[in-house]
């Protein structure tokens, strides 16, 4: 493997979940977040995905590792439209019964992920237009850093097995989200299998990009209403108790 190549994994592997868990670990202590808050903490992803995401083209080109072996190519167009379609669909109803589950056990609302969610989701259109370029950001930079570059790093390392190419990415993907805690770390584990083995059943990354944005668009616009509408739920329903008692 290329000296550079280890460097970009590691430091995907061991910085970045520690810095996420870091940088958690601060929100959560913060009672509430400002708009300056959540607008500076949507700049700074932005920039450090499109850094990462150059760097990883710089190298791979270096390498005379082209587009197409990241997966950044359609070569069978029918089957890519297909299995993006398909695999949205399927996202997005995950992602819509996840928060009726959610909002129908008001306890799990104190949970890690919703008071994240209600922390940093956009609250108004300004902060809604700068999620927007964030979640489509986020989507094609994720994909091409665990679904392009280490998913083939993995291929060409294990001598063309895509079993451990599919494992080893989505390994990388999961400790990416490792401040989600254990639930999280199991889930994104899960998706990053399926959608590791869309990517090379299709050889694109495509489909994964689509469904990657369906998921965060989704949860980022639809979250904070139906959190905070539970919360004020739990409120009246805690007035009501009081005042019957």
């Amino acid at each position: 493997m290329h000296w550079d190549f280890a460097l970009i994994l590691l430091f995907l592997g061991i910085a970045v979940p520690l810095l996420g868990r870091r940088r958690v670990r601060q929100l959560m202590q913060m009672p509430s977040t400002t708009k300056m808050d959540r607008l500076s903490l949507y700049a700074s992803t932005l920039a450090f995905q499109w850094i990462a995401a150059g760097v990883i083209l710089w190298r791979s080109s270096a390498h005379g590792i082209h587009a197409i072996q990241l997966g950044l190519a359609i070569p069978s167009p029918a089957l890519t439209v297909t299995a993006s379609v398909v695999l949205a669909a399927l996202i997005l109803l995950n992602q819509i019964m996840g928060l009726r589950r959610l909002v129908a056990q008001p306890e799990k609302i104190q949970g890690i992920l919703p008071q994240l969610a209600l922390k940093l989701f956009p609250q108004d259109d300004v902060e809604r237009l700068a999620f927007f370029a964030l979640v489509i950001t986020v989507a094609l930079c994720e994909e091409l850093i665990y679904r392009g570059f280490v998913q083939r790093v993995f291929q060409d390392w294990s001598r063309g097995s895509v079993i451990v190419a599919v494992i080893g990415s989505a390994v990388f993907f999961a400790l990416a989200h490792l401040y989600q805690g254990r639930r999280g770390l199991v889930s994104t584990l899960t998706i990053g299998l399926l959608f590791s083995t869309i990517r090379a059943w299709t050889g694109s990354v495509l489909p994964c990009v689509v469904a990657h944005f369906v998921a965060d668009i989704t949860v980022g616009m639809l979250a904070p209403g139906r959190l905070h509408a539970a919360l004020e739920g739990q409120s009246l329903q805690g007035a009501e108790n009081t005042v019957d008692t």
